[in-house]
């Protein structure tokens, strides 16, 4: 069985090494959310980005030019992290941030991609899941070393970058299509992909990698048999939902000195109103009664939800940054704007006193 020590040995480094590793400074750092914390493992320096789900015509087609509204709008509010995939629109969210961002100064812009689905030429498809209107591309799950290495290429042509920030192994879990058995696939990236993460490290190509997965099981693997740096949890860290992530999770990722971006911490629009949840169509028992009841503690204190949701999400000291879906220009400022707004503290405690979160959960200060 694979751990993380002999995967380290397998990829020719060393827990030292690792630390060992050159700070890689960001010059719009805040000051209290250093890019490169003790340990040398690189981190956004933003507590919220942008994710690319939405504008890539998932579930409804929008025009180009209201997506470069939503991204300008994110921009001009301060936003300099954008997350994408090959997956998002089959090409489609890396074409249309690497429109927007190619002639930004590379040193202010934090992008985070993935690898796992290679994209071949396709043009009879017109609809892939969830995506509307997609690029004219196939799929599929590839997490060889070689399938790594050719998706991260192709991600840097459609961006137009001649580097990437973070690199996410993505969707590498039970239950998608196509993807057989996830276990079977882990091992595959054990061998092919995640060492291929680490010989791009220090090629300068990346600056970190781990896994972007919307399921405790595999994120919890990923830290005890390879060394990532990084986790995207989506779906797992919410007002909704919380507890197993912050026992089971949140322990291994800081005793390995990594970081977690929270993905989908609206719940896939449910905590904004949306009657859908978790980019599935089902939704859990408890879930309406409990957004009700959510509802009426921000009624009663004034607060936004959407505003407590992504302050909740961004508060542990182990999040580098909380990553809401934006399709519009209104959305993009909404969710920046919700980072600065003032929540009080009597409206933490009586989410904790009607056990609406966990006792343990960090909130805002």
């Amino acid at each position: 069985m694979t751990t993380r020590r002999t995967f380290l040995a397998g990829a020719g480094l060393t827990a030292a090494a690792a630390a060992a590793r050159p700070a890689l400074a960001s010059p719009l750092s805040p000051d209290d959310m250093p890019a490169n914390p003790e340990g040398g493992r690189y981190r956004p320096p933003w507590k919220i980005g942008m994710g690319g789900g939405p504008m890539a015509n998932g579930r409804q087609v929008k025009p180009e030019r209201e997506i470069l509204e939503a991204v300008e709008a994110a921009w001009d509010s301060g936003m300099r992290y954008f997350d994408t995939s090959p997956w998002y629109g089959l090409g489609l969210g890396e074409r249309r941030f690497g429109l927007y961002l190619h002639d930004k100064p590379r040193d202010e812009v934090v992008i985070s991609t993935k690898i796992g689905r290679v994209l071949t030429p396709d043009p009879s498809v017109d609809q892939v899941g969830s995506w509307m209107a997609p690029g004219p591309f196939d799929y599929e799950f590839d997490f060889t070393a070689e399938g790594t290495r050719r998706s991260v290429e192709d991600s840097l042509h459609r961006l137009g970058m001649a580097h990437l920030d973070i690199v996410f192994i993505h969707d590498l879990e039970e239950g998608q299509a196509r993807i057989g058995d996830w276990e079977e696939q882990f091992e595959i990236a054990l061998e092919g992909a995640m060492p291929e993460l680490e010989r791009m490290k220090e090629e300068g190509l990346i600056k970190a990698w781990g896994m972007g997965v919307n399921r405790i099981e595999p994120a919890v693997r990923s830290f005890r048999e390879a060394d990532p740096d990084i986790l995207l949890l989506a779906t797992q860290y919410s007002l909704m939902e919380h507890e197993r992530a912050l026992d089971e999770v949140f322990p291994l990722v800081e005793e390995a000195g990594g970081s977690i971006v929270v993905g989908a911490p609206l719940n896939n629009g449910f905590l904004s109103g949306r009657d859908r949840y978790n980019y599935g169509p089902d939704i859990p028992d408890g879930a309406f009664e409990k957004r009700a009841r959510l509802s009426a503690v921000c009624h009663a204190h004034e607060v936004d939800m959407r505003t407590a949701a992504l302050q909740f999400t961004a508060a542990p000291d182990v999040v580098s940054a909380t990553i809401p879906g934006s399709r519009n220009l209104r959305q993009s400022v909404e969710n920046a704007a919700s980072m600065t707004a003032a929540i009080p503290a009597d409206f933490w405690a009586e989410l904790k006193s009607e056990g609406l979160i966990a006792e343990n959960a960090p909130v805002p200060a």
